[in-house]
Protein backbone atom coordinates (compact mmCIF):
# COMPACT_ATOMS: atom_id res chain seq x y z
CA UNK A 1 0.00 0.00 0.00
CA UNK A 2 1.20 3.54 -0.76
CA UNK A 3 2.52 5.16 2.36
CA UNK A 4 1.07 8.13 1.84
CA UNK A 5 -2.39 6.29 1.87
CA UNK A 6 -1.56 4.50 5.31
CA UNK A 7 -3.01 5.22 8.45
CA UNK A 8 -2.17 2.46 10.75
CA UNK A 9 -2.24 4.76 13.65
CA UNK A 10 -6.36 5.02 13.51
CA UNK A 11 -7.05 1.68 13.47
CA UNK A 12 -9.23 2.64 16.68
CA UNK A 13 -10.33 5.45 15.17
CA UNK A 14 -11.82 3.63 12.63
CA UNK A 15 -13.20 1.39 15.01
CA UNK A 16 -14.96 3.64 17.13
CA UNK A 17 -16.14 5.97 14.19
CA UNK A 18 -18.06 2.72 12.17
CA UNK A 19 -19.50 1.65 15.67
CA UNK A 20 -21.11 4.94 16.28
CA UNK A 21 -22.12 5.64 12.77
CA UNK A 22 -23.71 2.10 13.06
CA UNK A 23 -25.83 3.03 15.94
CA UNK A 24 -27.11 6.36 14.78
CA UNK A 25 -28.40 4.50 11.66
CA UNK A 26 -29.97 2.56 13.64
CA UNK A 27 -31.84 5.29 15.36
CA UNK A 28 -32.51 6.36 12.21
CA UNK A 29 -34.28 3.74 10.43
CA UNK A 30 -36.10 3.08 13.73
CA UNK A 31 -37.88 6.07 13.61
CA UNK A 32 -38.63 5.30 9.78
CA UNK A 33 -39.94 2.17 11.26
CA UNK A 34 -42.21 3.83 13.91
CA UNK A 35 -43.27 6.87 12.11
CA UNK A 36 -43.22 7.09 8.29
CA UNK A 37 -46.71 5.64 7.51
CA UNK A 38 -48.98 7.81 9.38
CA UNK A 39 -46.52 11.01 8.06
CA UNK A 40 -45.88 9.84 4.57
CA UNK A 41 -47.13 6.19 4.19
CA UNK A 42 -50.19 5.19 1.33
CA UNK A 43 -52.71 6.82 3.77
CA UNK A 44 -50.64 9.77 5.79
CA UNK A 45 -50.30 12.97 5.89
CA UNK A 46 -48.31 13.83 2.65
CA UNK A 47 -48.83 10.23 1.27
CA UNK A 48 -45.12 9.15 -1.03
CA UNK A 49 -47.31 7.67 -4.08
CA UNK A 50 -48.71 11.53 -5.08
CA UNK A 51 -45.25 12.75 -4.52
CA UNK A 52 -43.63 10.20 -6.70
CA UNK A 53 -45.92 10.71 -9.02
CA UNK A 54 -44.41 14.31 -9.45
CA UNK A 55 -40.43 13.72 -9.32
CA UNK A 56 -38.31 11.90 -11.34
CA UNK A 57 -35.86 9.42 -10.33
CA UNK A 58 -32.82 11.55 -10.49
CA UNK A 59 -34.46 14.25 -8.90
CA UNK A 60 -35.24 12.38 -6.15
CA UNK A 61 -32.82 8.88 -6.09
CA UNK A 62 -35.60 6.11 -4.09
CA UNK A 63 -35.93 1.82 -4.66
CA UNK A 64 -39.40 3.44 -4.46
CA UNK A 65 -39.71 4.54 -7.73
CA UNK A 66 -40.09 1.03 -8.33
CA UNK A 67 -42.99 0.51 -6.15
CA UNK A 68 -44.36 1.82 -2.97
CA UNK A 69 -46.26 0.14 -0.48
CA UNK A 70 -46.14 0.17 3.14
CA UNK A 71 -44.83 -2.53 3.68
CA UNK A 72 -42.24 -1.97 1.40
CA UNK A 73 -41.37 0.77 3.36
CA UNK A 74 -41.21 -1.62 6.37
CA UNK A 75 -39.01 -3.58 4.49
CA UNK A 76 -36.47 -1.01 3.86
CA UNK A 77 -36.52 0.44 7.23
CA UNK A 78 -36.23 -3.12 9.10
CA UNK A 79 -33.35 -4.41 6.64
CA UNK A 80 -32.03 -1.28 7.36
CA UNK A 81 -32.00 -1.39 11.76
CA UNK A 82 -30.32 -5.07 11.27
CA UNK A 83 -27.76 -3.78 9.04
CA UNK A 84 -27.15 -1.32 11.72
CA UNK A 85 -27.50 -3.49 14.11
CA UNK A 86 -24.31 -5.48 12.56
CA UNK A 87 -22.15 -2.59 12.26
CA UNK A 88 -22.64 -1.88 15.86
CA UNK A 89 -21.68 -4.97 16.74
CA UNK A 90 -18.82 -5.22 14.59
CA UNK A 91 -19.89 -8.26 12.67
CA UNK A 92 -18.55 -6.95 8.87
CA UNK A 93 -15.01 -6.78 10.42
CA UNK A 94 -15.08 -10.72 11.01
CA UNK A 95 -16.18 -10.63 6.80
CA UNK A 96 -14.70 -10.39 3.75
CA UNK A 97 -13.67 -6.72 2.90
CA UNK A 98 -16.55 -6.71 0.02
CA UNK A 99 -19.06 -7.99 2.76
CA UNK A 100 -18.25 -4.89 4.91
CA UNK A 101 -18.48 -2.76 1.62
CA UNK A 102 -21.52 -3.67 0.62
CA UNK A 103 -23.33 -3.61 4.41
CA UNK A 104 -22.08 0.20 4.71
CA UNK A 105 -23.41 0.78 0.93
CA UNK A 106 -26.64 -0.52 1.34
CA UNK A 107 -27.65 1.24 4.72
CA UNK A 108 -27.03 4.73 2.56
CA UNK A 109 -28.72 3.37 -0.35
CA UNK A 110 -31.48 2.52 2.04
CA UNK A 111 -31.68 5.40 4.18
CA UNK A 112 -31.22 7.84 0.97
CA UNK A 113 -34.17 6.24 -0.50
CA UNK A 114 -35.96 7.01 2.66
CA UNK A 115 -34.61 10.83 2.62
CA UNK A 116 -35.80 11.44 -1.02
CA UNK A 117 -39.42 10.44 -0.39
CA UNK A 118 -39.82 12.44 3.01
CA UNK A 119 -40.57 15.79 2.30
CA UNK A 120 -40.73 18.36 4.64
CA UNK A 121 -40.91 15.91 7.31
CA UNK A 122 -37.39 14.86 6.23
CA UNK A 123 -36.01 18.52 5.02
CA UNK A 124 -33.22 18.47 8.14
CA UNK A 125 -29.81 18.91 8.20
CA UNK A 126 -28.89 15.73 10.06
CA UNK A 127 -30.40 13.66 7.33
CA UNK A 128 -27.54 15.05 4.75
CA UNK A 129 -25.19 14.62 7.35
CA UNK A 130 -26.24 11.20 8.13
CA UNK A 131 -26.05 10.37 4.16
CA UNK A 132 -22.51 12.30 3.85
CA UNK A 133 -20.58 10.08 6.51
CA UNK A 134 -22.40 7.44 5.43
CA UNK A 135 -21.08 7.37 2.00
CA UNK A 136 -17.35 8.32 3.18
CA UNK A 137 -18.03 4.92 5.57
CA UNK A 138 -18.33 2.51 2.47
CA UNK A 139 -14.66 3.47 2.10
CA UNK A 140 -13.13 3.67 5.57
CA UNK A 141 -12.15 -0.47 5.62
CA UNK A 142 -12.92 -3.21 8.07
CA UNK A 143 -11.09 -5.51 10.55
CA UNK A 144 -7.82 -6.23 10.30
CA UNK A 145 -7.07 -3.34 6.84
CA UNK A 146 -4.97 -0.36 7.73
CA UNK A 147 -7.30 2.42 7.54
CA UNK A 148 -6.75 4.91 4.42
CA UNK A 149 -5.54 8.42 5.06
CA UNK A 150 -7.85 10.31 3.13
CA UNK A 151 -11.24 9.18 4.07
CA UNK A 152 -9.58 10.22 7.69
CA UNK A 153 -9.16 13.49 5.82
CA UNK A 154 -12.35 13.53 4.67
CA UNK A 155 -14.24 12.88 7.62
CA UNK A 156 -11.96 16.15 9.02
CA UNK A 157 -13.07 17.77 6.15
CA UNK A 158 -17.15 17.28 6.60
CA UNK A 159 -16.59 18.14 10.47
CA UNK A 160 -15.03 21.18 9.19
CA UNK A 161 -17.80 22.43 7.05
CA UNK A 162 -20.03 21.41 9.73
CA UNK A 163 -18.91 23.68 12.51
CA UNK A 164 -17.49 26.22 10.28
CA UNK A 165 -20.68 26.82 8.22
CA UNK A 166 -22.33 27.15 11.15
CA UNK A 167 -20.16 29.48 12.40
CA UNK A 168 -20.19 31.54 9.48
CA UNK A 169 -24.29 31.55 9.08
CA UNK A 170 -24.02 32.82 12.61
CA UNK A 171 -21.49 35.92 12.34
CA UNK A 172 -23.61 36.75 8.51
CA UNK A 173 -27.58 36.30 10.64
CA UNK A 174 -28.86 37.32 13.61
CA UNK A 175 -27.42 40.59 15.14
CA UNK A 176 -27.95 39.34 18.44
CA UNK A 177 -24.83 36.38 17.49
CA UNK A 178 -22.47 39.44 17.08
CA UNK A 179 -23.40 41.41 19.62
CA UNK A 180 -23.58 37.99 22.17
CA UNK A 181 -26.71 38.11 23.50
CA UNK A 182 -28.77 35.30 21.28
CA UNK A 183 -28.56 32.72 24.21
CA UNK A 184 -30.99 35.04 26.08
CA UNK A 185 -33.56 33.72 24.20
CA UNK A 186 -31.79 30.54 22.27
CA UNK A 187 -32.81 28.08 25.00
CA UNK A 188 -36.55 28.88 25.59
CA UNK A 189 -37.19 29.15 21.84
CA UNK A 190 -35.27 26.04 20.12
CA UNK A 191 -37.40 23.66 18.82
CA UNK A 192 -37.89 21.32 21.25
CA UNK A 193 -36.60 22.05 24.73
CA UNK A 194 -35.21 19.14 27.00
CA UNK A 195 -35.27 18.58 30.80
CA UNK A 196 -32.22 20.63 31.40
CA UNK A 197 -33.45 23.80 29.10
CA UNK A 198 -34.71 25.86 31.39
CA UNK A 199 -32.24 25.27 33.78
CA UNK A 200 -30.11 26.91 31.12
CA UNK A 201 -32.35 29.74 30.15
CA UNK A 202 -31.77 30.57 33.79
CA UNK A 203 -28.04 31.23 33.88
CA UNK A 204 -27.13 34.73 34.53
CA UNK A 205 -26.48 36.77 31.37
CA UNK A 206 -23.42 37.34 31.58
CA UNK A 207 -22.86 32.95 31.06
CA UNK A 208 -24.86 33.17 28.09
CA UNK A 209 -22.65 35.85 26.78
CA UNK A 210 -19.68 33.46 27.11
CA UNK A 211 -21.51 30.60 25.86
CA UNK A 212 -22.13 32.73 22.58
CA UNK A 213 -18.48 33.75 22.10
CA UNK A 214 -17.58 30.39 22.86
CA UNK A 215 -19.26 29.04 20.06
CA UNK A 216 -17.76 31.18 17.83
CA UNK A 217 -14.51 30.13 19.15
CA UNK A 218 -15.49 26.62 19.06
CA UNK A 219 -16.79 27.11 15.11
CA UNK A 220 -14.59 29.31 13.43
CA UNK A 221 -11.54 28.99 15.07
CA UNK A 222 -11.18 25.24 16.09
CA UNK A 223 -12.11 23.84 12.40
CA UNK A 224 -9.10 25.06 11.69
CA UNK A 225 -7.12 22.40 13.44
CA UNK A 226 -8.09 19.93 12.64
CA UNK A 227 -5.29 19.53 9.91
CA UNK A 228 -2.79 20.06 11.81
CA UNK A 229 -0.17 17.31 13.34
CA UNK A 230 -0.84 15.02 16.61
CA UNK A 231 -1.48 15.85 19.38
CA UNK A 232 -2.98 19.05 18.20
CA UNK A 233 -5.64 17.33 16.24
CA UNK A 234 -7.02 15.33 18.83
CA UNK A 235 -7.21 18.93 20.90
CA UNK A 236 -8.96 20.14 18.28
CA UNK A 237 -11.40 16.94 17.77
CA UNK A 238 -12.05 17.42 22.08
CA UNK A 239 -13.15 20.59 21.99
CA UNK A 240 -15.48 20.18 19.51
CA UNK A 241 -16.82 16.95 20.74
CA UNK A 242 -16.78 19.06 24.53
CA UNK A 243 -19.06 21.73 22.50
CA UNK A 244 -21.22 19.23 20.93
CA UNK A 245 -21.95 17.54 24.61
CA UNK A 246 -22.78 20.74 26.13
CA UNK A 247 -25.50 21.26 23.15
CA UNK A 248 -26.38 17.30 23.69
CA UNK A 249 -26.94 18.25 27.53
CA UNK A 250 -29.00 22.00 26.74
CA UNK A 251 -31.61 20.61 23.94
CA UNK A 252 -33.23 18.19 21.80
CA UNK A 253 -31.73 18.43 18.20
CA UNK A 254 -32.13 14.46 17.23
CA UNK A 255 -28.79 12.77 16.08
CA UNK A 256 -27.50 16.16 14.92
CA UNK A 257 -25.15 16.44 18.05
CA UNK A 258 -24.14 12.87 18.64
CA UNK A 259 -23.62 12.41 14.36
CA UNK A 260 -21.06 15.51 14.77
CA UNK A 261 -19.45 14.11 17.85
CA UNK A 262 -18.95 10.79 15.62
CA UNK A 263 -17.12 12.03 12.68
CA UNK A 264 -15.64 14.33 15.02
CA UNK A 265 -13.59 10.94 15.88
CA UNK A 266 -11.60 11.34 13.21
CA UNK A 267 -9.43 13.76 14.95
CA UNK A 268 -8.38 10.94 17.46
CA UNK A 269 -5.52 8.95 16.63
CA UNK A 270 -5.28 5.75 18.04
CA UNK A 271 -2.77 7.09 21.40
CA UNK A 272 -5.69 9.70 21.84
CA UNK A 273 -8.30 7.17 21.95
CA UNK A 274 -6.29 4.65 24.19
CA UNK A 275 -6.58 6.81 26.75
CA UNK A 276 -9.98 5.90 27.49
CA UNK A 277 -10.03 2.63 25.87
CA UNK A 278 -8.07 -0.30 25.82
CA UNK A 279 -9.02 -1.98 22.44
CA UNK A 280 -5.82 -4.52 21.53
CA UNK A 281 -4.95 -3.97 17.92
CA UNK A 282 -4.68 -6.54 15.44
CA UNK A 283 -1.48 -7.27 12.67
CA UNK A 284 -2.64 -4.86 10.69
CA UNK A 285 -3.27 -5.64 6.46
CA UNK A 286 -2.36 -3.14 3.34
CA UNK A 287 -5.73 -2.21 1.76
CA UNK A 288 -6.02 -4.24 -1.71
CA UNK A 289 -4.65 -2.19 -4.66
CA UNK A 290 -8.95 -2.19 -5.84
CA UNK A 291 -9.37 -0.33 -2.81
CA UNK A 292 -6.69 2.11 -3.05
CA UNK A 293 -7.77 2.76 -6.41
CA UNK A 294 -11.59 3.39 -4.79
CA UNK A 295 -10.24 5.50 -2.56
CA UNK A 296 -8.32 8.01 -4.54
CA UNK A 297 -11.06 8.62 -6.46
CA UNK A 298 -13.14 9.01 -3.56
CA UNK A 299 -11.04 11.76 -2.95
CA UNK A 300 -11.29 13.38 -6.20
CA UNK A 301 -14.92 13.02 -6.42
CA UNK A 302 -15.10 14.96 -2.77
CA UNK A 303 -12.77 17.40 -3.47
CA UNK A 304 -14.21 18.31 -7.34
CA UNK A 305 -18.02 18.20 -5.62
CA UNK A 306 -16.88 20.43 -2.64
CA UNK A 307 -16.65 23.63 -5.05
CA UNK A 308 -20.13 24.46 -4.57
CA UNK A 309 -20.05 24.34 -1.13
CA UNK A 310 -17.05 26.08 -0.12
CA UNK A 311 -18.40 28.65 -2.91
CA UNK A 312 -21.85 28.87 -0.89
CA UNK A 313 -19.45 29.33 2.70
CA UNK A 314 -18.04 32.19 1.22
CA UNK A 315 -21.18 33.78 0.12
CA UNK A 316 -22.73 36.31 1.97
CA UNK A 317 -26.14 35.30 0.60
CA UNK A 318 -24.66 31.92 2.27
CA UNK A 319 -27.60 28.89 2.40
CA UNK A 320 -27.57 27.00 5.01
CA UNK A 321 -28.30 23.27 5.17
CA UNK A 322 -28.64 22.76 1.28
CA UNK A 323 -27.68 19.83 -0.61
CA UNK A 324 -26.17 20.39 -4.58
CA UNK A 325 -26.66 16.93 -5.54
CA UNK A 326 -29.73 14.63 -5.27
CA UNK A 327 -27.36 11.94 -3.86
CA UNK A 328 -26.23 14.26 -1.11
CA UNK A 329 -22.66 13.57 -1.32
CA UNK A 330 -21.02 16.62 -0.72
CA UNK A 331 -23.34 19.46 1.15
CA UNK A 332 -23.27 22.50 2.68
CA UNK A 333 -24.43 23.06 6.42
CA UNK A 334 -25.13 25.77 9.46
CA UNK A 335 -28.06 25.84 12.41
CA UNK A 336 -29.50 28.87 13.73
CA UNK A 337 -28.40 31.84 12.20
CA UNK A 338 -31.49 33.25 13.13
CA UNK A 339 -33.08 32.54 16.55
CA UNK A 340 -36.82 33.26 17.78
CA UNK A 341 -36.44 35.75 20.57
CA UNK A 342 -40.71 34.41 21.19
CA UNK A 343 -42.15 31.12 21.15
CA UNK A 344 -45.40 30.17 19.82
CA UNK A 345 -47.15 26.91 20.55
CA UNK A 346 -50.10 25.48 18.19
CA UNK A 347 -52.50 24.06 20.62
CA UNK A 348 -55.16 21.68 19.04
CA UNK A 349 -57.80 21.14 21.00
CA UNK A 350 -61.06 18.92 19.88
CA UNK A 351 -64.72 19.08 21.48
CA UNK A 352 -67.27 15.86 21.56
CA UNK A 353 -70.15 18.23 21.14
CA UNK A 354 -71.52 20.99 18.63
CA UNK A 355 -69.49 23.90 18.57
CA UNK A 356 -70.87 27.29 21.29
CA UNK A 357 -69.43 29.23 23.18
CA UNK A 358 -69.91 26.57 26.03
CA UNK A 359 -68.27 24.06 24.24
CA UNK A 360 -65.47 22.09 26.29
CA UNK A 361 -62.33 21.60 24.18
CA UNK A 362 -59.86 19.40 25.11
CA UNK A 363 -55.86 19.30 24.69
CA UNK A 364 -53.97 16.79 22.51
CA UNK A 365 -50.55 16.54 23.91
CA UNK A 366 -47.56 15.59 21.85
CA UNK A 367 -44.64 13.85 22.87
CA UNK A 368 -42.01 16.48 22.62
CA UNK A 369 -43.45 20.04 22.09
CA UNK A 370 -44.42 22.16 25.05
CA UNK A 371 -48.22 21.55 25.35
CA UNK A 372 -49.52 21.28 29.12
CA UNK A 373 -47.59 24.31 31.33
CA UNK A 374 -47.01 21.79 34.16
CA UNK A 375 -45.31 18.94 32.13
CA UNK A 376 -41.68 18.45 32.27
CA UNK A 377 -40.04 19.05 28.80
CA UNK A 378 -38.27 15.65 27.94
CA UNK A 379 -35.86 14.33 26.38
CA UNK A 380 -35.88 12.43 23.39
CA UNK A 381 -32.70 13.15 21.16
CA UNK A 382 -31.40 11.75 19.43
CA UNK A 383 -34.39 9.76 18.65
CA UNK A 384 -36.61 12.47 16.39
CA UNK A 385 -40.14 13.77 16.70
CA UNK A 386 -40.69 14.48 13.18
CA UNK A 387 -44.19 15.85 13.68
CA UNK A 388 -43.11 17.62 16.84
CA UNK A 389 -40.31 19.37 15.00
CA UNK A 390 -42.85 20.19 12.03
CA UNK A 391 -45.01 21.35 14.35
CA UNK A 392 -42.59 24.21 15.69
CA UNK A 393 -42.13 25.56 12.49
CA UNK A 394 -45.72 25.88 11.65
CA UNK A 395 -46.09 28.42 14.47
CA UNK A 396 -44.24 30.20 12.89
CA UNK A 397 -46.18 30.57 9.29
CA UNK A 398 -49.87 30.64 8.59
CA UNK A 399 -51.82 28.31 8.27
CA UNK A 400 -52.50 27.89 4.59
CA UNK A 401 -48.77 26.89 3.98
CA UNK A 402 -48.93 24.10 5.81
CA UNK A 403 -50.68 21.14 3.54
CA UNK A 404 -49.59 18.59 6.50
CA UNK A 405 -51.32 20.44 9.36
CA UNK A 406 -55.09 20.38 7.44
CA UNK A 407 -54.34 16.60 6.81
CA UNK A 408 -53.41 16.06 10.39
CA UNK A 409 -56.38 17.94 11.86
CA UNK A 410 -58.39 15.34 9.28
CA UNK A 411 -57.16 12.19 11.06
CA UNK A 412 -57.49 13.64 14.33
CA UNK A 413 -61.20 14.52 13.04
CA UNK A 414 -61.26 10.42 12.07
CA UNK A 415 -59.56 9.11 14.79
CA UNK A 416 -56.99 7.44 12.78
CA UNK A 417 -54.80 5.10 15.29
CA UNK A 418 -51.45 5.80 13.37
CA UNK A 419 -51.85 8.78 13.55
CA UNK A 420 -52.64 8.88 17.60
CA UNK A 421 -49.50 6.71 18.20
CA UNK A 422 -47.59 9.93 17.27
CA UNK A 423 -49.10 11.74 20.36
CA UNK A 424 -48.72 11.45 24.42
CA UNK A 425 -52.43 11.96 25.02
CA UNK A 426 -55.69 11.54 23.03
CA UNK A 427 -58.48 13.41 25.24
CA UNK A 428 -61.18 11.28 23.08
CA UNK A 429 -59.25 7.72 23.93
CA UNK A 430 -59.93 6.28 19.84
CA UNK A 431 -63.22 7.96 19.59
CA UNK A 432 -63.86 10.34 17.16
CA UNK A 433 -64.80 14.10 18.41
CA UNK A 434 -67.34 16.29 16.54
CA UNK A 435 -65.13 19.32 15.88
CA UNK A 436 -61.55 20.32 16.03
CA UNK A 437 -59.10 23.51 16.62
CA UNK A 438 -56.07 25.54 16.80
CA UNK A 439 -54.95 27.99 18.57
CA UNK A 440 -51.75 30.15 18.93
CA UNK A 441 -50.04 29.86 22.57
CA UNK A 442 -47.16 32.71 23.79
CA UNK A 443 -44.92 30.35 25.80
CA UNK A 444 -42.23 31.58 28.04
CA UNK A 445 -40.38 29.79 30.54
CA UNK A 446 -41.60 30.17 34.71
CA UNK A 447 -39.61 31.88 36.85
CA UNK A 448 -37.57 30.12 39.28
CA UNK A 449 -39.99 29.03 42.20
CA UNK A 450 -42.29 28.13 39.37
CA UNK A 451 -41.38 23.99 39.06
CA UNK A 452 -40.17 23.52 42.27
CA UNK A 453 -43.49 25.21 43.77
CA UNK A 454 -46.33 25.34 41.73
CA UNK A 455 -44.82 22.72 39.50
CA UNK A 456 -45.16 24.29 36.39
CA UNK A 457 -43.03 25.06 33.99
CA UNK A 458 -44.23 27.19 31.31
CA UNK A 459 -46.41 30.13 31.66
CA UNK A 460 -48.83 30.66 28.07
CA UNK A 461 -51.15 33.31 27.26
CA UNK A 462 -53.36 33.23 24.08
CA UNK A 463 -52.30 34.97 20.91
CA UNK A 464 -55.59 34.10 18.82
CA UNK A 465 -57.27 31.72 16.72
CA UNK A 466 -54.38 29.78 14.61
CA UNK A 467 -57.51 27.33 13.11
CA UNK A 468 -61.17 27.82 13.33
CA UNK A 469 -63.53 24.66 14.42
CA UNK A 470 -63.40 22.31 11.58
CA UNK A 471 -65.45 19.21 11.62
CA UNK A 472 -65.98 16.59 8.10
CA UNK A 473 -68.47 16.88 5.80
CA UNK A 474 -70.67 14.12 4.60
CA UNK A 475 -67.75 13.56 1.85
CA UNK A 476 -65.56 13.66 4.40
CA UNK A 477 -63.70 16.53 3.83
CA UNK A 478 -62.77 19.24 6.16
CA UNK A 479 -64.74 21.97 6.34
CA UNK A 480 -65.68 24.93 8.97
CA UNK A 481 -67.70 24.16 12.16
CA UNK A 482 -71.27 25.23 11.89
CA UNK A 483 -72.04 26.99 15.68
CA UNK A 484 -73.88 25.55 18.14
Amino acid sequence: MTDWLQAPDYWLTRLVLERALGAIYLVAFLVAAFQFRPLLGEHGLLPVPRFLRHVRFFDAPSVFHLHYSDRALLAVAWSGAVLSAAAVFGLPDVAPAWVAIAVWFALWALYQSIVNVGQVFYGFGWETLLLEAGFLAIFLGAGPTIPAWPVILLFRWLVFRVEFGAGLIKLRGDRCWRDLTCLYYHHETQPMPNPLSWFFHHLPRPLHRVEAAGNFFAQLVVPIFLFTPQPVASIAGSLIVLTQCWLVVSGNFSWLNVLTIAIALSAFDDRALGLVLHVPTPHLEPLAPWGQVAVVLLAVTVLVLSYRPVRNMISPRQLMNFSFDPFHLVNTYGAFGSVTKQRYEIVVEGTAGLVAADSRWMPYEFKGKPGDPKAVPRQFAPYHLRLDWLMWFAAMEPPFRQQWLIAFLVKLLSADRPTLRLLRRDPFRGMRPAAVRANLYLYRFSGWSAPRGAGVWWERELVGEYLPPIVLDADGAPARAPRG
